[in-house]
């Protein structure tokens, strides 16, 4: 049976790709967004595309109501100059939608870590999120708690490009879960449509086995004719005038570095690896199929 389904973020890696599976599928599918031109290509497939944002509680809850499900997240705000209070005001917004909808299933886009409620940066919000959301009555939350996006190398392509090098804020050596988006993207789908979580729950999204980032650099590497392809752990003081410079505010750019250097401590590690929580798209996999795209564009 067909759902109607709403997906916030849908402009995201992971929202962009949900939205595409479940038209695909032929679900009623309605996204909303602040730039509705970026999705117009999901109209051809029978979208319904609304012009709004996480703050407008009204095009929300109006959307929301009649739904089968929705798809919500804690979009990251750059320039939000104390990113714990944006982040409250946020989940405020999608409890006063949800609860005025009447909307029964929800899934939210969580992350691994996200059991810990400070010293891990922007997951202390994810964190503080999924208990805000559990303390609804009579609606049904799965907490999507997603590894550390393949995705994330993409950003830091000028850096291989220019300077020869990979890096981050993160240790090289310490091997975390790792996941390509399409692999989230599918669970979520999958959920969404199929309604088949009751209560309050976790789904964990792992990927295919943990590795490290000098691992990780070292294939990407390879696929690009660069076999000594090095990872650099990037001092804190460089990545944050790095940022700052690019017009981040100052607090999120401390939230964005914590997490990072807190992947060492192990909060990356909580869930427990099983045939659930492992995903198929290998870093070799979304290298070659999405890494080497970019790199070459």
């Amino acid at each position: 049976m067909k759902k109607k389904i709403v997906i916030l973020g849908a402009t995201g890696t992971v929202g962009s790709k949900i939205s595409e599976i479940l038209l695909n599928e032929g679900h009623q599918v309605t996204l909303i967004t602040r730039h509705v031109e970026k999705l117009e290509k999901y109209r051809s497939l029978g979208a319904i595309i609304i012009a709004g944002d996480i703050t407008d509680v009204d095009a929300l809850t109006n959307a929301f109501k009649n739904a089968d499900s929705a798809f919500i997240l804690l979009p990251d705000n750059v320039k939000a100059e104390n990113t714990r209070a944006y982040q409250r005001q946020v989940t405020g917004n999608l409890i006063e939608t949800i609860e005025n909808s009447g909307i029964q299933y929800i899934v939210n886009m969580s992350s691994l870590g996200s059991h810990m409620h400070e010293g891990n940066g922007m997951m202390g919000g994810t964190g503080e999120q999924e208990v805000r959301l559990n303390q609804l009555e009579n609606v049904n939350v799965l907490h999507i708690r997603s590894a550390y996006f393949m995705e994330n190398f993409l950003r830091i392509i000028p850096l291989v490009k220019n300077r020869g090098i990979n890096g981050t804020v993160a240790d090289g050596e310490h091997s975390i879960p790792m996941v390509a988006t399409q692999d989230v993207a599918k669970i979520a789908a999958g959920h969404l449509a199929n309604l088949d979580f009751k209560g309050k729950s976790v789904h964990a999204v792992m990927g295919p086995r943990d590795y490290t980032y000098s691992e990780f650099t070292s294939i990407i590497g390879n696929a690009i004719g660069n076999p000594v392809l090095a990872y650099v752990q990037i001092s804190v003081e460089q990545a944050k005038q790095t940022f700052l410079g690019n017009g981040f505010s100052e607090d999120f750019v401390d939230n964005l570095i914590e997490m990072g250097t807190a992947i060492k401590s192990g909060f990356m590690n909580y869930q427990k690896r099983d045939a659930s929580t492992t995903t198929a798209t290998t870093a070799e996999d979304f290298v070659n199929e999405v890494y080497l795209p970019a790199y070459n564009k």
